[in-house]
């Protein structure tokens, strides 16, 4: 298959190029995509950058000149629920942007851009094949909603307000619905896998600088483990 893997931070995309050789750089757009073989699997690895604009421009850049089969993105968030803690990872069915407000504007729920879904769902064949194989792997994961917004949350007041907009929300970053959105438009599955580097309130800026590295690590070589095999 030919596959993206969407990064957004150089420290969140370190292990790939620490253990992996890739043939050439590709340039679409603005964006520099290392490009080569993971297995059988033809790979791209971009560096987003961060934020929902980032994402969106650079997921479409390539995909106007690639025909891609399957996008994973990956890298680090911020943990909503109690039960979810620093190194757990989500693999989550949904994204909804926890930013959106149009309630206003017409029929629309919180989290809902005009005309567009009001959630992005993530479910696929290809998801489903990962899935499987995080299960025969005994890797521990959770599943369901991830939210997006263009703010780093590191307080309780506005972790609290995310919670009352999404009481199911599992974590919050600042890409996945972007990139989501994009996918869906293109009708290429997509396929997350965040680990948590802090929780979201007020430890989350101290915690970020320190976990990040290795969270992201954590995220990177399971997707790697899965595409060699």
């Amino acid at each position: 298959m030919k596959i993206a893997i969407m990064v957004p931070m150089a420290e969140e995309a370190e292990y790939y190029h620490t253990n992996f050789q890739f043939n050439e750089i590709k340039k679409y757009g603005i964006t520099e995509y290392s490009h080569g073989f993971i297995g059988n699997n033809e790979v791209f690895i971009g560096l987003s950058g961060i934020g929902k604009v980032n994402a969106a421009m650079n997921i479409t850049s390539l995909l106007v000149n690639e025909k891609i089969d399957l996008i994973f993105i990956t890298g680090s968030a911020g943990a909503l629920q109690t039960n979810i803690h620093q190194y757990d990872l989500v693999c989550p069915d949904a994204f909804r942007y926890f930013d959106v407000h149009n309630t206003m504007a017409g029929d629309y729920v919180e989290g809902q851009i005009p005309q567009e879904p009001a959630e992005y769902d993530l479910n696929s064949m290809l998801r489903d094949d990962f899935i499987k194989y995080l299960q025969a792997k005994k890797i521990r994961y959770f599943s369901g909603l991830a939210v997006t917004g263009d703010s780093f949350i590191a307080t309780f007041e506005t972790k609290n307000g995310i919670l009352k907009n999404f009481p199911d929300a599992l974590c919050v970053e600042m890409e996945g619905a972007a990139f989501a959105q994009v996918a869906s438009k293109f009708g290429v599955p997509l396929v997350a896998l965040r680990a948590i580097s802090d929780n979201a309130a007020n430890e989350a800026a101290v915690d970020f600088d320190i976990f990040v590295k290795n969270v992201a690590k954590k995220a990177a070589s399971i997707i790697c483990d899965y595409l060699k095999n």
